[in-house]
């Protein structure tokens, strides 16, 4: 099998998907200040900024510039952790909280979209096989087998 030729063709439906309503919508979730107020909001407690930095993969100067904006805005504080005063913790807003919901609502809803589009069928299998490869790539990059 032509493996660099399957690239290819990913390569470019991919380009095309990406360029879609629902497949936009999501992938704009998962950077800036929108990844910033999920991630947040879904672990439901303080966070450190570097903890953000890390999962995001980027710099710390990216993520407190993120963090200037999101707090001017009203959507996070930034507070001296009681346990250990040397550390920052950000945290949620209730209007913050409120934003994180909706941009939830509408990620899960542009997700929907998009799987009803294939069918009860194709949509387990793309999230089968999605699944399956993350999977694989998560082992890889971990070093495991």
């Amino acid at each position: 099998m032509d493996y660099t030729e399957l690239a290819a063709q990913l390569l470019q439906t991919m380009r095309l998907l990406h360029k879609t309503g629902p497949q936009k919508k999501i992938a704009g979730s998962m950077q800036g200040e929108t990844f910033v107020l999920r991630y947040l909001f879904r672990r439901g407690s303080d966070v450190a900024p570097g903890e953000i930095s890390s999962t995001m993969d980027i710099s710390s100067a990216r993520i407190a510039a993120a963090l200037n904006s999101m707090e001017q805005k009203g959507l996070v504080t930034r507070e001296i952790d009681k346990n250990d005063r040397r550390k920052i913790l950000v945290k949620l807003t209730p209007a913050g909280c409120a934003l994180a919901q909706r941009h939830q609502r509408d990620v899960i809803e542009n997700a929907a979209t998009m799987l009803r589009l294939l069918g009860d069928e194709d949509a387990r299998e793309y999230i089968r096989i999605t699944a399956k490869l993350a999977d694989i790539c998560k082992n890889k990059m971990s070093g495991k087998k």
